[in-house]
């Protein structure tokens, strides 16, 4: 039997770490402050917020790890499909 057992767990909201490129601040940001885009390529993925401090909208690009953390912490990711 585990020490933990009957007792329930609580789980805060997930935080992400990120700065902004134009005016350089840090700080943490919900899950509902970022968006997730996957496309076809490297150059299609990426996620993208509003700075809180300087109001500007940053766009980083997203390889696998990001992709991972974003869509595991609850971000909502639209999935870019080709038209070729």
């Amino acid at each position: 039997m585990s020490a933990m057992h009957g007792i329930a767990a609580t789980v805060g909201p997930v935080l992400f770490k990120a700065g902004c490129p134009d005016c350089r601040a840090r700080f943490e940001l919900s899950a509902s402050a970022l968006r997730l885009a996957i496309g076809a390529s490297r150059r299609t993925t990426f996620y993208s917020f509003t700075c809180p401090e300087c109001g500007s909208s940053v766009r980083k690009p997203a390889g696998e790890r990001i992709i991972e953390l974003l869509t595991g912490g609850g971000v909502r990711t639209l999935r870019l499909h080709s038209t070729v």
